[in-house]
């Protein structure tokens, strides 16, 4: 059984907009409370190097890219721990409602025979630290929505 972390927000600001502020992982550290620092190139089969703010420490994770879609999302795993012991997946989906909404969802999961452990140490955590991303994603993207708004009417 999967213990499954995911949080959907309907945002006021373009797919395009929230897909900048998510691909940006170099900028993390600017906004991000829970990936507080990120490094990759994105590709499928590379490497996604991350601190993740875990309560009050922070811990180096390295994950691998899976998938990459242009402008809708990414998602990256865990390396497997062996015999099923532990693995995980996190993906980014956004999805364009009209040309100036989407819903963006943050999606986690944790499954293998340690997940209890893991669980047992790391809960709230993990969930904390899930929905103050969700909600400063939302944050971010939609500041630069207003600041593209009034650069362009000359604000």
């Amino acid at each position: 059984m999967r213990f499954v972390i995911e949080k959907v927000v309907e945002m006021q600001v373009p797919a395009s907009v929230v897909w900048k502020v998510v691909r940006d992982v170099e900028a993390y550290a600017q906004w991000n409370p829970f990936c507080v620092e990120c490094r990759s190139t994105l590709q499928p089969g590379s490497p996604i190097d991350m601190q993740v703010q875990l309560g009050s420490r922070l811990q180096a994770q390295r994950e691998w890219m899976q998938t990459y879609d242009e402008g809708r999302g990414f998602s990256y795993t865990m390396k497997p721990v062996p015999l099923g012991a532990l693995s995980s997946l996190r993906l980014h989906e956004i999805t364009a409602i009209d040309a100036t909404r989407c819903r963006y969802r943050s999606y986690f999961h944790l499954q293998g025979w340690l997940k209890p452990l893991v669980l047992a140490l790391l809960r709230r955590q993990l969930e904390d630290g899930f929905a103050a991303m969700t909600a400063a994603l939302q944050v971010r993207a939609e500041a630069q929505w207003i600041h593209q708004q009034t650069q362009a009417g000359g604000g």
